[in-house]
Formats: C-alpha cells, structure tokens, sequence
C-alpha cells in the first residue's frame, strides 16, 4: 500500500440540491432544473441541473437571467432545505465512519483528513473511491471527489472532473498539474483579484508562479502571499472539524435597489435584531461585528470591526454595523440589492461592560429590555412585539 505523508480528500456533491429534486420527483430526471429564489422577489439561482448548466443557467446568478438562457427550466422556489439538510446528513455519516476529522464547507461539500486512516481503510484514493460508492448506494445522489496533499490542491482537483468524478493530484504532479489551469481556480481568487491579475497578463497558475512574491504583495496586498504559496501547491492548512458556530448573521435581498442610506440603516437594525436574539437563544456573545453588502452590478463587500467587549444586545449591532456602512461602504451613493449584518469573535466569557457606570446601567438596563422581548415573541410569536426604532448611543 502507498501510504500518504499527508493525505486530503475534498467531497462535493454534484449539483446537490437540484440533484436531490431529481431524486425525490423521477419526472425530473434528465430535465433543466433551477433551485434557488423566487425571480419575481429578485431570487438567486442555489443550484442547477447540469442540464440547465449546458444553457448557461449556474449557482449564484439572478434566477430571472438564469429563466432567461433557459426558459425550459424546472423552478424549485423556494429550496426545500429540510430535505437538503436530511440527505446532508446521511453524506456526512459515510465522512464520519471514516475519519474524524471532517470540515464542513457547506451542506454538500467537505474536507477529509485521512492521513492517519490509511492503514485501517487503505490509500487515500482507495478511501475516495469507497466514499463515492458508499454516497451513491447509500443517497442514489453522485459526488465528485479531489484527492491531494493539501485542502486547496483537493478542492481544485475536485471540480476538473464533474459530474461523479475522482482526481487525484500528488505531489508530484502538482506543479505540472496545476501549472495550465486558469487562475480563477484557486480558492479565494475572485473576479477582483481575477481582473487585477489578469491585467497583468496572468491567466494560468502557471504564469502566476513567474511573479516574485512581493510583486504579487504590491497588487493584491496580504493575498499575493497566500496566492504564491498556493500557486505552488503550498497549504498547510489543517482540517478543522466544525465542532462549532463561527458566526451568527442575517441579510436580505432587496426586492429592487435602494440606494436610500436611511432604508437601508433601518432594515440593518431589524435584522440586528434577529442576530442578537439569536446569539441570547445560543448563550453566545461576540467581539466582531460585519456587515454585508452587494452592489446592484453584484459587487459584495464585508467590512467588520472588533470591539473592545463581547456584546449579544441588538443596539450595539446595530449601532456598529450602521457605522460600518456609512464610513466604509459607498451604502447611499451607490444602489445596493443585499445587506446583511453578523456577529463571530465568540468567546467563552459573558457579554463584558464596559468601564464608564452609567453606561453600564444603560447595557444592563437594555439587555433586560430585550431578553424581555424575546420571552414575549417566544410565548405569543415573532409578530407580538417590534421596535419602532433602535436608539443610539453616542
């Protein structure tokens, strides 16, 4: 047996949760299917048959575009996620009876470590093709599956052979494997670093690893570091089990663009809101602040902020977050079709004061407030009682 120094596998499913639809309705087998929004409430596509895909139809897009290039196409608005959720669940059974080191990246979507396993369940490859087989018998669904020495190496080699793939990329070959493949590839290269380099003339992996590293740092920043080491297959990264939440937030997609700051600060505090009840349900408290944003060409930014407490209260999100969007976002100038607001920086110890007494009275006095308020809507439901308005402090 060829044993691995380090050895990651990355699982996703194909199309899952239009494959999943197929599953479940037989009449829909071999038909364009679209998962996702509603396109009359300005909807994004969540998934797409690869055959709505041979149309131009993909994740991410505006669901009314994506009925556009293929008019023929199933919608499934909206997703029905407990379902999606159910057969994630089965997929993550087959991880688990074989490693424990499982990162989830999505529903349908993960890191294995199976380093330390080969002995017990073979090669990493041998391992990748038991998995597959063992998703298909066990959900009838199909994955694909990247098998290399590192999570960034995997999750590329993952998409080179969809649908119901395996590629398996050692380090060896990486160098010659990843050399000719376009840059947009690697994790994290989105279309603003994408244009950046591609101004440059790079296009490939290959052609990216011709630049210094402190070139790259001039262009893109912290990233042309990150980028010259994964250019080169270089991540040691570990997989991290998610054994916790990171972050709790809330958005929401507009139903056309404001460009109104106003509207905008006030739909931030609602949601504000249903962070912080949230995070008071979970026992949990965070240091970060970050909003969301996306401009109406699709641009999305996060901005985020460190306080100097953990806080769990809606005015203090919502406070911070209004401050992040009016000093660092172009929010009011510039029509925006998604805001969101988050909280992560969880930490172990309560939500903490902070020095000045009378403001400590006022945190006390508002925690009350809207505990209080989340013992009324979880006795005569959400609708019982809302803020006309969310107050300020200096």
């Amino acid at each position: 047996m060829n044993l691995w120094k380090r050895a990651i596998l990355h699982v996703d499913m194909d199309a899952f949760y239009a494959s999943v639809e197929q599953l479940d309705h037989p009449e829909l087998r071999g038909k364009p299917i679209l998962v996702g929004g509603s396109p009359e409430s300005r909807g994004v596509v969540s998934a797409a048959s690869y055959e709505a895909r041979r149309y131009g139809a993909r994740s991410a897009i505006p669901m009314a575009r994506a009925i556009r290039l293929c008019p023929q196409a199933v919608v499934i608005a909206p997703p029905r996620m407990e379902r999606y959720r159910e057969v994630s669940d089965l997929v993550f059974a087959i991880f688990n009876r074989v490693t424990p080191l499982v990162q989830p990246v999505s529903l349908d979507e993960a890191f294995l470590d199976v380093t330390g396993c080969q002995r017990l369940h073979g090669d990493p490859v041998a391992i990748a093709r038991r998995i597959r087989l063992s998703i298909k018998r066990e959900t009838g669904l199909t994955a694909s599956v990247g098998v290399a020495s590192c999570r960034s190496v995997a999750k590329i080699a993952s998409d080179l052979d969809k649908p119901d793939g395996l590629t398996v990329i050692s380090v060896e070959e990486t160098l010659e494997r990843l050399a000719p493949l376009a840059v947009s590839r690697i994790w994290g290269v989105g279309p603003v670093a994408g244009g950046k380099l591609e101004k440059l003339g790079v296009k490939t992996i290959g052609q990216l690893r011709e630049w210094p590293e402190d070139a790259l740092v001039n262009v893109l920043g912290v990233a042309g570091s990150s980028l010259y080491r994964l250019a080169r297959g270089i991540d040691d990264s570990p997989v991290e089990p998610d054994g916790e939440e990171k972050s709790v937030s809330h958005e929401t997609t507009f139903a056309r663009d404001v460009c109104d700051l106003g509207e905008l600060e006030t739909v931030l505090l609602g949601l504000a809101e249903k962070v912080a009840e949230r995070l008071r349900r979970r026992g949990l408290a965070g240091r970060t602040v970050f909003i969301k944003l996306r401009y109406d060409d699709f641009t999305t930014l996060t901005r985020r902020k460190t306080l100097p407490a953990a806080t769990c209260l809606a005015a203090a999100i919502a406070r911070h977050g209004v401050e992040l969007l009016r000093d660092r976002t172009a929010a009011g100038k510039r029509p925006v079709r998604l805001v969101g607001v988050g909280v992560a920086g969880f930490t172990d110890q309560p939500a903490q004061k902070v020095l000045f007494r009378e403001t400590e009275q006022d945190d006390a006095r508002q925690e009350r407030l809207e505990r209080t308020a989340d013992r009324i809507r979880e006795k005569l439901g959400k609708e019982a009682i809302q803020r006309a308005s969310l107050k300020f402090r200096g």
